[in-house]
């Protein structure tokens, strides 16, 4: 992949396995996603949550306040976590960063999931996927595309009913520090909130067409 490149990362789990299965599990991969941005973090992340600073102030605001001159092996564009898979939308920033970051993110996951549910093995499929993005036309639907996966799964009837994407802070002026969307995108929200929501239909039996093909 090439430094200061665009491209659409998709990683599932293994036989489909259900990886994330609580607001927990979904708080931590979050927090994994903008932890292992730092080129060198500080120490495994299952040891910061435990620094005195952490437990005082709470992850968000500690990580804030180390990470402001560090450098990123990656920004985050948009994310979409889903029961047994993750779709993100990365710039690279340094050579292999994707390569890093997401050795990184994969490897601490599966960790923490071992150990919760007393596995072994692999937690993840394969290898990640990745998609290099040509333009901002396609970037931007795109974004569309993943922010609509929990719809087109039916598991809710519109996408900011999905706290587990970054759907919310495309739609919000008051966007979390954890994605840069606006550095590539000039989005109004209101617009794009249309521009997405005008899709859910077509997006739906778009798939369900897949399926029938498929099968």
């Amino acid at each position: 992949m090439v430094t200061g490149e665009v491209y659409h990362i998709f990683s599932r789990s293994i036989a489909d396995y259900k990886i994330f299965n609580s607001d927990g599990d979904y708080l931590r991969i979050t927090n994994l996603l903008q932890y292992y941005q730092i080129k060198e973090p500080p120490t495994r992340f299952s040891f910061f949550l435990k620094l005195p600073n952490v437990q005082r102030l709470g992850f968000q605001k500690y990580f804030l306040l180390i990470a402001e001159n560090q450098n990123k092996l990656v920004e985050i564009i948009a994310y979409c976590l889903m029961p047994n898979h993750l779709h993100l939308i990365l710039k690279q920033l340094k050579d292999k960063g994707i390569s890093l970051y997401m050795g990184k993110l994969l490897n601490s996951y599966s960790h923490y999931f071992n150990i919760k549910h007393q596995r072994k093995g692999p937690l993840w499929e394969s290898k990640f996927k990745n998609v290099l993005v040509e333009d901002d036309d396609q970037l931007f639907h795109l974004t569309r595309y993943i922010h609509l996966n929990p719809v087109t799964s039916f598991l809710v009837e519109r996408p900011q009913q999905w706290r587990y994407s970054s759907y919310s802070e495309y739609i919000s002026k008051n966007r979390d520090q954890r994605i840069t969307c606006a550095d590539f995108l000039e989005i109004n929200p209101l617009e794009y909130k249309k521009f997405v929501e005008d899709q859910i239909s077509y997006q739906r039996e778009l798939a369900r067409i897949k399926k029938l093909i498929l099968d």
